[in-house]
C-alpha cells in the first residue's frame, strides 16, 4: 500500500490556523451553561455539616446607608461567607432540613430571613437589602478572568405565595460581583453588581388580584433592569449566571432540581454596558420593608457551587525553591 504525502502551501496553511482559531473564539463567546466545567470544591457550600453556623458580629454593616461599617463583619465558621461589605447580612441564617423534592442526598440546607434590612434598630419604613457573600476570592486566592470561564450554579426554594412577605416588590436576588470597564473609558475598571431578581405581585396590594411573581434581570447596556419570565410554580428552581470572554452575562434559571442546560437561558447582556474582565463572587440579597416589625419572605437555598471551564495547569504558583548555598 502506498502512503500519500501532502504538502499544505503556506497560504493554505495560515487560512487553517485562521479559521481554527475563529473558531475556538466563537466556542469562547457562546453563552456557557452555569456549572460548565471544574466545580471549585471550597468555593460553595453544601450545608452539609450538622454543626455549620454563623458568627453575626452585630450590630451589622450598612455603611451604604450610613457610613458605618461596624467592624467585624460576620462570617460562617467554615469561612465560605461573609457579611457584604455595604450592606449586613441577614438577620436569621439557619441551616434546616432540605425541603421534599430537593437534591438526591441532601440533608442540610440554608435558611435566610431578615427583619433590619437597612440600619440596625433604625427602621427606615423603605425596603433595604443584606448581603449574604460567597468568599469565591478567599476560595481562588484571587479575581478569576474571565478567561477561565467562570460560572455559579445554586438551588433556590420559594415557599407557597401565601408565605411570601406580604408586599409587593423586589424579595430576592441571585447575583455576581464583578469588575469591567465601559466603552467609554472613563474609568479603566470599575466594580459592578449584575443578577436576576425576583419581584413579588401580591394580592393585599388592590392593584393585583392575586399572588404572582416574575425575574427581573439587572441589567441592560443602558442599566436599566429587564423583564424576565413569569414564576408559575413555587418549590424548588435551579438558577445560574456565568461570563464569557466577550465580557458578557449569561443568565439561566429552570423550576426543578436538575442541571441547566442550554433551553435554560433567560438572556444575555453587558449589564450597564460593561466589559467583564474579572468574577470576583456571587452573593445574595433579601430585600424586606424595613418596618421593625415585618420579617422577610423565608428563602431557602442549596449547594450553591463555583465553576471555572478552563483553568491554566500553572493558575496556581508553585512553591519556591530554595537557593542553594
Amino acid at each position: 500500500m502506498r502512503s500519500t504525502l501532502y504538502v499544505l502551501s503556506p497560504r493554505t496553511l495560515v487560512v487553517g490556523i485562521a479559521c481554527m482559531f475563529f473558531a475556538v473564539t466563537a466556542a469562547a463567546y457562546e453563552p456557557l451553561v452555569p456549572g460548565t466545567g471544574e466545580k471549585i470544591s471550597n468555593a460553595g457550600d453544601d450545608f452539609e455539616d450538622p454543626n455549620w453556623s454563623y458568627v453575626f458580629n452585630n450590630p451589622k454593616n450598612s455603611s451604604e446607608l450610613d457610613g458605618q461599617s461596624r467592624l467585624p463583619n460576620g462570617y460562617s465558621r467554615n469561612r465560605r461567607w461573609f457579611e457584604g461589605p455595604l450592606r449586613g447580612h441577614p438577620d436569621l441564617l439557619q441551616r434546616v432540613a432540605t425541603p421534599e423534592g430537593g437534591l438526591s442526598g441532601s440533608r442540610g440546607s440554608l435558611l435566610m430571613r431578615s427583619l433590619y434590612t437597612g440600619t440596625p434598630d433604625r427602621p427606615s419604613y423603605h425596603s433595604q437589602q443584606d448581603d449574604f457573600v460567597a468568599n469565591v476570592r478567599g476560595a481562588m486566592g484571587r479575581g478569576v478572568p474571565v478567561s477561565w470561564l467562570p460560572s455559579f450554579v445554586v438551588r433556590v426554594y420559594m415557599p407557597p405565595f401565601d408565605e411570601w412577605e406580604r408586599r409587593t416588590g423586589n424579595t430576592f436576588a441571585v447575583r455576581a460581583g464583578a469588575h469591567g470597564s465601559r466603552p467609554d473609558g472613563k474609568e479603566p475598571v470599575e466594580e459592578y453588581w449584575p443578577g436576576m431578581w425576583i419581584v413579588f405581585n401580591s394580592k393585599s396590594d388592590r392593584r393585583h388580584k392575586a399572588d404572582s411573581a416574575f425575574f427581573l434581570l439587572r441589567a441592560g447596556p443602558s442599566g436599566r433592569d429587564l423583564r424576565g419570565p413569569d414564576i408559575k410554580q413555587t418549590g424548588w428552581w435551579t438558577m445560574g449566571m456565568s461570563c464569557t470572554t466577550d465580557g458578557q452575562f449569561h443568565y439561566y434559571a429552570k423550576p426543578g432540581i436538575e442541571d441547566l442546560t442550554s433551553a435554560d437561558r433567560v438572556s444575555s447582556q453587558f449589564p450597564y454596558g460593561f466589559t467583564c474582565h474579572q468574577f470576583d463572587t456571587f452573593f445574595f440579597d433579601l430585600i424586606s420593608a424595613d418596618d421593625g416589625r415585618t420579617w422577610s419572605t423565608g428563602w431557602i437555598i442549596d449547594d450553591p457551587a463555583f465553576y471555572v471551564a478552563r483553568r491554566p495547569k500553572m493558575a496556581v504558583r508553585p512553591p519556591a525553591r530554595p537557593r542553594k548555598r
